[in-house]
């Protein structure tokens, strides 16, 4: 699953990263050594040793990047304070400018990929501002110190090869090769693997440039949801009005049914007609139940393809619709609203896990299945079954997170 950055990220001291650096790393390996056992794999997978020179040479690792795994955007924030703070006045009327400046190039990138340049335009004023936010950082010296404290292991020692493809591939010179801490690079922060699977040459001047040619972002965005099965006849999804007494440990059916239970959209739409390949919609409670209700399709789970995170699909798809015209998100998000640590979403998905559940992976992402899971423990313990992870379900499961 790729990782692409969207936000700035709130970094630890730096007096804690030489500490985390030890910790990760092997006692008896030094960097040094890492490089060394680095180039044969590189070289088998066609890097030149120019290249890796060009890539390695003088490289430390940065105790910042460290730094920034500890602390993600994702998760601590109250969710409507995440969402209101993207999907900002500001970044409106930016985004407008922009479709308007981009308009010709949109309505190609549509035509060729089938992906509405709302979303297009939202994806990327979330990730770059529109290309005001620069990429900073050296992505072989980031990609390196992932590598190098086996972060993710194997993963960002293979994206760390790939980016000397890409180097080498497009002559770009090596001051150029800049990203975000993690190794995401150009104004649409992908991932060096996913360039290579996704990028593409719009304008027709070579070379897929994504730090400064707006029509290879753009294209490649679109190409990148393409792929991933985007549906452009269902929207993302949209808020939704429950009816008193809702069931609320109900999450999934098709739009006719929604609207049999009582349901309603915020904007007084109709649901979309179903069809056999979108399935069933899907329910659910972003700060529990006392806050905004959402119903979201399949394209929901492939914004979340773009960024693991239901908070940052959520803003994107409700930039895109304020972009297009649409309404402000209506219920009041919760003021006691705390959501879950990453540490405690880690402990709460092994407790599920001990209890029977069949869990994915322990990385800390509430899915769609997991909120299930949830609604059937909040039920056994009395609570308001709505799927959300709170500190008071840990506490009626005896969980406690790892500090």
């Amino acid at each position: 699953m790729p990782l692409i950055r969207a936000l700035l990220i709130v970094f630890l001291t730096l007096a804690a990263a030489p500490v985390a650096l030890a910790q990760r790393a092997s006692p008896d390996q030094s960097f040094a050594a890492f490089v060394n056992a680095l180039w044969p794999n590189a070289q088998a997978k066609g890097i030149t040793r120019a290249t890796f020179d060009t890539a390695m040479n003088g490289l430390t690792p940065d105790p910042r990047v460290i730094a920034a795994t500890k602390r993600q955007p994702e998760y601590g924030k109250p969710v409507g304070d995440y969402i209101n703070a993207l999907a900002s006045p500001g970044r409106i009327k930016r985004g407008l400018a922009k479709a308007e400046e981009w308009s010709k190039t949109l309505v190609a990138v549509e035509k060729k990929y089938s992906v509405e340049r709302w979303i297009l335009v939202s994806l990327w004023g979330m990730e770059t501002d529109y290309g005001a936010a620069k990429d900073k950082w050296d992505v072989f010296r980031s990609l390196a110190t992932l590598a190098y404290v086996k972060y993710r292991h194997p993963y960002f020692r293979n994206e760390l090869i790939v980016a000397m493809g890409i180097m080498q591939k497009n002559g770009f010179a090596r001051p150029q090769m800049v990203s975000s801490w993690a190794g995401a690079m150009g104004q649409s922060q992908f991932m060096p693997s996913n360039v290579v699977d996704y990028a593409v040459d719009f304008s027709g001047d070579g070379r897929a440039d994504l730090w400064n040619n707006v029509p290879d972002v753009l294209a490649s965005t679109a190409n990148y949801l393409n792929a991933w099965k985007w549906r452009s006849d269902v929207p993302w999804g949209f808020e939704v009005m429950v009816p008193n007494g809702f069931d609320t440990m109900k999450s999934r059916a098709t739009f006719a049914e929604w609207t049999r239970l009582g349901v309603r959209r915020a904007d007084g739409k109709a649901f979309p007609r179903d069809a056999p390949e979108i399935g069933q919609a899907i329910l659910f409670f972003p700060s529990g139940a006392k806050g905004p209700a959402f119903v979201v399709t399949p394209n929901f789970l492939v914004l979340k393809e773009y960024n693991n995170s239901d908070a940052y699909a959520i803003a994107v798809g409700h930039l895109a619709d304020r972009l297009h015209g649409g309404i402000p998100i209506r219920a009041a998000w919760p003021k006691d609203d705390r959501p879950l640590s990453r540490d405690a979403r880690i402990a709460l998905q092994r407790k599920l896990a001990a209890l029977g559940y069949k869990v994915a992976e322990f990385e800390g992402h509430i899915d769609f299945d997991i909120r299930d899971y949830i609604r059937a423990e909040q039920k056994k313990n009395g609570m308001v079954p709505d799927g959300n992870p709170t500190t008071a379900l840990l506490e009626k499961l005896g969980v406690t997170p790892a500090r």
